[in-house]
């Protein structure tokens, strides 16, 4: 694949636009496409928002996506169909839960379980973001990262996955302290932020309101980075010879509703959990400039490669 020659938001917005179908299992049905990427199978943010959308329109009260928990269990083919199958376990006043399966080539790939609240008074607080951060304007674009960068060179990266880093993930994405592309950038910590902000206006996406689809953005955003804090700790770049990953499950709890928030540049504070038994976990907190919006929780497989 090739970076678009003006790099645009509009992957995650084509990511999230379903077509309604017969249901086979459940109570309503949809299909969705996974999106071009440069690795053997599909990036697994399609499936975790591509879910959240199908179980949003299943709701019809009003009520809001809290939280939704994950498990990937097949792999994905790039640009294909995947069947999105909602059940409705239930509606109450205050809460509705939501069952989704993803099937493709007849076989389940992907299940969630998501809950949606109607919202009511209580107390307010909120985790405060990390402070005394270069603003993104300080910072390198991925694209200004790689520009002088050639593929090879010792390291797993190609001119598709280059494009794909650089413009081709719907968002300008900027490390503290710095990449992990082709090298692990500054120090080895277990612990990194990144600013995030959509290439351009998210467009808008049939059968989903503005908050929807920005919550369902934000779900497919979260995936790209969740476990770059366990291979900085680790000393493992993306373009690592011999490197493979893979989510494993996810969970991701939404605390205020984010419409408006990709309007400007969101912080994206994460640390490394725990790594073993060829496992990482990541956690990572969206915030924009006043409010806590989200926190992500990722397990993953990480194969180094290495003494293999």
């Amino acid at each position: 694949m090739t970076a678009p020659e003006q790099p645009t938001s509009r992957i995650v917005t084509d990511a999230l636009t379903l077509t309604p179908t017969e249901p086979e299992l459940f109570d309503l049905a949809f299909t969705a496409i996974t999106q071009p990427c440069p690795w053997p199978k599909a990036y697994g943010g399609d499936m975790v928002a591509q879910a959240a959308a199908a179980a949003a329109r299943s709701v019809t009260d009003g009520k809001s996506m809290h939280s939704m928990h994950s498990y990937f269990m097949r792999p994905v083919d790039i640009g294909a169909e995947i069947r999105y199958e909602v059940e409705l376990l239930r509606d109450g006043r205050g809460y509705s839960t939501r069952q989704v399966r993803g099937i493709q080539n007849g076989k389940v790939a992907y299940v969630c379980l998501a809950g949606f609240a109607a919202g009511e008074a209580g107390g307010t607080h909120a985790v405060r973001p990390p402070t005394d951060l270069p603003s993104p304007d300080e910072l390198p674009s991925s694209a200004a990262y790689l520009a002088g960068e050639e593929p090879g060179n010792g390291t797993t990266m190609t001119a598709e996955s280059r494009a794909y880093w650089s413009g081709g993930r719907s968002f300008d994405m900027r490390h503290v302290p710095g990449p992990v592309y082709l090298r692990v950038e500054g120090e080895q910590v277990p612990h990194q932020a990144i600013w995030i902000r959509p290439f351009d206006a998210l467009r808008p996406v049939e059968g989903l309101t503005d908050a929807q689809r920005d919550l369902a953005a934000l779900a497919y955003a979260c995936d790209y980075t969740i476990l770059e804090p366990v291979l900085r700790t680790l000393g493992l770049p993306w373009a690592q010879p011999g490197l493979v990953t893979a989510s494993l499950d996810h969970a991701m709890w939404f605390h205020r509703p984010p419409t408006g928030a990709f309007d400007g540049w969101l912080l994206y504070a994460q640390e490394a959990v725990a790594a073993d038994d060829g496992r990482g976990t990541g956690l990572g907190r969206f915030f924009t400039a006043t409010d806590h919006l989200a926190t992500v929780v990722q397990e993953g497989m990480i194969r180094s490669g290495q003494g293999t």
